[in-house]
């Protein structure tokens, strides 16, 4: 039987331990960070994605002191870059940039290889963006009541593309197919980069994207913009009307996009990735930057990212529900 001095020296001994570890861990936090930093993106380069990242990426690196290194990984819906970072060493030099998609893929893919609240820990909401419905200009539309009107005469003839099966983009098509009463096939692509490429091509008629990676196609003339999907019209596109107020009242869909850090990393480190991200983000020359993409900047602490998280969950399942989504 231990005795009573015995057991008193092991409780001393795990104390002293338990004390010497939390100085270790403060100092990482503390000296954080020392070496470059990677960014997952888990979409290809020059999508709304990879562009709201990478803007700020590259202001926060001047306040760490250390280079942000991009690290595109698409495929899977935004799946397989999400889940390396879910599998990262949570030290803060490894977090995620994802989009709303973060959230609306658990409503489509029962069997993903994460949980996208708990295994990972939000640092903060970047933008909010609308989406914009774009059609090359040798589809004889130039508003929803054409478009409407041409998916009738011309039923099976409307493919519209999106960003990958379950996006923002998809889910609008669905739910504009379904409000609308006309035949649209879903085309899923690996980002919002080869998308737009075949729709400036013709091999699909209509897309709805996010502004960022529109905005260029559209202000070079290489597209035609119909609508936004938000209540409000866009301070980018003040002229073009919005889905709702061209005869479909309460179509209200957008995007967002954040940055997220491995569960257990220190919410010392994510604070100070918040921090930086909020700096940035306070710029105006990401703001102008932003403003050019149709992007509005947001800024959020790890706090009231989660609770976004949180709400925004609860809401696309909604969406998704109602769309009658399915991943393809």
């Amino acid at each position: 039987m231990f005795s009573f001095k015995f057991v008193l020296r092991l409780l001393c001994v795990a104390s002293v331990a338990s004390i010497a570890g939390a100085p270790v861990a403060f100092a990482q936090a503390n000296s954080y960070p020392t070496k470059a930093i990677r960014m997952v993106v888990p979409y290809p380069p020059g999508g709304p994605t990879d562009l709201t990242a990478r803007v700020v990426a590259a202001e926060m690196s001047k306040t760490l002191g250390q280079s942000i290194i991009v690290d595109n990984k698409p495929g899977a819906s935004g799946m397989i870059g999400a889940e390396m970072v879910a599998r990262a060493e949570p030290d803060g030099y490894t977090f995620l940039a994802n989009a709303s998609l973060h959230v609306i893929n658990p409503h489509l893919y029962p069997d993903m290889r994460f949980d996208a609240l708990k295994d990972f820990v939000p640092i903060t909401q970047l933008a909010a963006v609308p989406l914009v419905l774009v059609v090359p200009n040798s589809l004889p539309v130039q508003s929803i009541k054409d478009l409407v009107e041409y998916g009738k005469k011309n039923p099976g003839k409307l493919n519209f593309a999106s960003s990958g099966s379950a996006s923002a983009q998809h889910l609008a098509g669905e739910s504009f197919k379904v409000a609308a009463g006309i035949e649209m096939q879903h085309i899923p692509y690996k980002g919002s980069s080869p998308a737009l490429a075949d729709l400036v091509g013709g091999q699909v008629q209509l897309m709805f994207d996010s502004m960022p990676s529109a905005m260029p196609f559209i202000k070079a003339g290489k597209l035609r913009a119909i609508a936004v999907t938000t209540l409000k019209r866009a301070q980018a596109l003040p002229e073009l009307p919005t889905i709702a107020e061209s005869g479909y009242p309460g179509f209200d869909i957008a995007t967002w996009y954040g940055y997220w850090a491995p569960k257990g990393t220190p919410m010392a480190i994510v604070n100070q990735l918040s921090q930086a991200a909020s700096q940035a983000l306070k710029l105006q020359s990401v703001q102008d930057q932003y403003a050019g993409m149709g992007a509005e900047p947001v800024g959020s602490t790890s706090a009231e990212f989660a609770k976004y998280n949180e709400t925004e969950l609860a809401k696309w399942e909604k969406i998704v529900r109602a769309s009658g989504a399915k991943a393809n």
